[in-house]
């Protein structure tokens, strides 16, 4: 599979999730100087770190 290749992901989530997306995405886009941040590449961002520190957790358990 191609590195780049996206796919739409359509997910429920409650309003007070959507709100503390909103304000990471703001955090994101007042400390970085990339230009414009999108809750996509946030998202991502989150579950690259998350899988990062699952399998450190899993290398050490193992």
């Amino acid at each position: 599979m191609e590195e780049n290749q996206k796919i739409q992901l359509n997910v429920r989530v409650s309003k007070k999730t959507s709100d503390m997306l909103d304000e990471i995405v703001q955090y994101y886009q007042d400390k970085t100087r990339v230009g414009r941040i999108y809750k996509g590449d946030v998202l991502t961002d989150i579950i690259e770190k998350s899988y990062e520190l699952m399998q450190k957790q899993k290398r050490i358990r193992y």
